[in-house]
């Protein structure tokens, strides 16, 4: 199967299969799946950390709408900092994906009006391979010590970042961890803050958005709530 992106992996293991609403923080998804953006891109080779900036360094489309929008944008725009970009991408991002997966198949949009008057929009799954395919991938990591491939520890990642952990609906005792494993997974992969900038442009890059957004899920939610 072809590999889907991130922002849209992380949309559909936060949203519920059959009643089609999101579970956990709508604002810890949003900022999640800016970062998403960004980060494909970096993996790409696009965007890369420059002078405490996040600018186009490569300006052709990887072949996804979203991202491919955001890189056209960007190239033409003055630069801006891993946090501004978190800000100005999560604002009806969770729509422009929806839509798209809307389109592909992938999901359904149920409108139902409340009231006459009021919709109200959920999107059960209507092709569940791609999430299936995502939750093996999670799956074979957490069991495994290997080392994963690069966009699975991408999500792993954005997970631990988001706090989305819950979204694995592992059993209570299971949880703490998963945590510990997905951290390992990052911090292995050299997404997680404290990489050498010196070591490569893109995995500083990719460590700096992920470090971004924790901070953001912080300023949202409070402080993570010890183990």
């Amino acid at each position: 199967m072809t590999s889907i992106a991130l922002a849209e992996e992380l949309l559909l293991l936060a949203y519920d299969d059959q009643t089609g609403k999101a579970t956990g923080s709508r604002i810890g998804l949003d900022l999640g799946m800016a970062a998403g953006v960004l980060v494909d891109l970096a993996l790409a080779g696009r965007i890369a950390y420059v002078d405490g900036y996040l600018k186009v360094i490569d300006p052709s489309p990887i072949g996804d709408p979203i991202a491919d929008a955001v890189l056209a944008k960007a190239a033409d725009d003055e630069p801006h900092t891993p946090a501004q970009w978190l800000q100005r991408l999560r604002h009806r991002l969770r729509i422009r994906v929806l839509e798209d997966l809307v389109s592909r198949g992938v999901v359904q949009d149920v409108d139902e009006t409340q009231l006459g008057v009021i919709h109200v929009h959920r999107y059960p799954t209507t092709d569940p391979a791609y999430e299936a395919e995502i939750r093996k991938r999670l799956a074979d990591a957490l069991i495994s010590g290997a080392i994963c491939d690069e966009r699975t520890a991408a999500l792993a990642t954005l997970l631990v970042a988001c706090r989305m952990e819950p979204a694995l609906r592992l059993p209570a005792e299971d949880a703490q961890r998963a945590h510990e494993r997905l951290e390992q997974i990052a911090s292995g992969a050299g997404f997680m803050a404290g990489t050498n900038l010196e070591d490569s442009i893109v995995r500083p890059s990719v460590a700096l958005v992920v470090a971004t957004l924790g901070k953001a899920i912080s300023a949202a939610l409070g402080a993570p709530k010890p183990a």
